[in-house]
């Protein structure tokens, strides 16, 4: 197996008993006290899974999980106190995989780093072709470089805002519900609201001014393209 996990947590109790668990499974462990010690491992190598704290001492789990998202697409699971659901989608949004709330089963978050490890290696599931770059009008979408431009700019999006747009790049003016989108970018274990799906839209729009994914009331959205128009 030997996939490398680093663990963000302050609390030295916690650190252990995770640590202990997943190497009993095989895993090699890393363990960091705060957010910006992480943050400098992150710029000199990535490891194979994060697991990250959310109250951290200075920098927070929730900023970090940014900032990594910013240089990798590595798994992130994040651990926390706050279980209300503001902030499991305040977690996922940011680009974490999963969210577990503490108190938590050693036993239950090995399962869980064991399925997104799965995951990651099986295809994904929104992979409908595999042309590697799709272009519709301005906007351009480099699948393997996971790139993409937009009017001739190159447009910083985050690893799900990226995954949703390929998705409907890859079936324009093909309408998908809320729920079949939280499936395709979330996975079919998610357990948030499909309001997670209207913010990550609203995103998308503002990043993305005048590209044309339009609401479907009552049901979801579709990206708009009419290709005698081009």
């Amino acid at each position: 197996m030997n996939q490398h996990i680093y663990i963000v947590e302050d609390d030295a109790n916690i650190r252990d008993i995770v640590k202990a668990y997943l190497m009993k499974q095989g895993f090699q462990v890393t363990l960091l006290e705060n957010a910006e010690d992480a943050w400098q491992r992150a710029q000199s190598g990535q490891p194979d899974m994060w697991i990250l704290d959310i109250m951290l001492p200075g920098m927070d789990g929730y900023e970090l999980c940014k900032k990594i998202r910013q240089v990798s697409e590595v798994p992130i699971i994040i651990i926390s106190a706050k279980d209300e659901e503001v902030d499991k989608i305040l977690g996922l949004e940011l680009g974490s995989d999963d969210y577990l709330t503490k108190p938590f089963s050693p036993r239950e978050l090995v399962a869980r780093v064991k399925r997104l490890f799965k995951r990651a290696e099986a295809q994904p599931i929104n992979q409908i072709n595999s042309t590697p770059v799709i272009e519709l009008g301005e906007l351009e979408i480099d699948k393997t470089a996971r790139v993409v431009h937009w009017k001739q700019q190159e447009i910083d999006v985050t690893s799900k805002e990226f995954t949703m747009l390929e998705i409907f790049a890859q079936k324009p003016n093909r309408a998908f519900s809320r729920e079949e989108l939280l499936t395709l970018v979330w996975g079919d274990d998610y357990f948030g609201s499909d309001r997670a799906v209207d913010d990550l839209v609203k995103r998308l729009r503002k990043k993305l001014d005048s590209l044309p994914i339009e609401t479907v009331w009552g049901y979801g959205y579709r990206l708009e393209y009419d290709e005698d128009q081009q």
